[in-house]
């Protein structure tokens, strides 16, 4: 297992085709990467309690959550990952949030959009693949 300092969070939730972005202030957190068979990363948020009905919420309604986190500094670039939360506890005046997921390979999601939109275009054998080198 490795473990790294979680530095940002932000909640991504899709509500009737809108996209809501719910920016989370870190107290602290920790995000572990569990190096299991199922590739899965565990992600401990440290937060004010103001935060327990959208966690409730967020618990009771979605089975599956997406989170965006920074990872050991602020300037690094995001990291997606699709979650689940598997832990909501109260600790005096504060409350951690625990969630278990996978991270999401961005790099093949833009690539494989990228793929798609030259074959919307009409690209198709070596004028494709031609294209496609262009663009990466």
């Amino acid at each position: 297992m490795k473990t790294f300092k979680l530095k940002s969070l932000r909640i991504i939730e899709s509500i009737k085709a809108e996209i809501i972005e719910h920016d989370i202030e870190l107290l602290d957190g920790l995000i572990i990467n569990r190096e299991d068979e199922h590739d899965r990363w565990l992600v401990e948020a440290y937060v004010d309690q103001q935060y327990m009905d959208l966690f409730k919420r967020l618990q009771r309604e979605r089975e599956e959550i997406m989170i965006e986190v920074k990872i050991t500094k602020k300037s690094n670039l995001p990291a997606t990952f699709i979650t689940s939360i598997i832990g909501i506890n109260t600790i005096g005046e504060r409350m951690n949030v625990l969630f278990m997921g996978k991270i999401v390979d961005q790099r093949k999601s833009k690539i494989e959009k990228m793929l798609r939109s030259l074959i919307t275009k009409g690209y198709q054998g070596e004028e494709l693949l031609e294209k496609f080198k262009q663009l990466i």
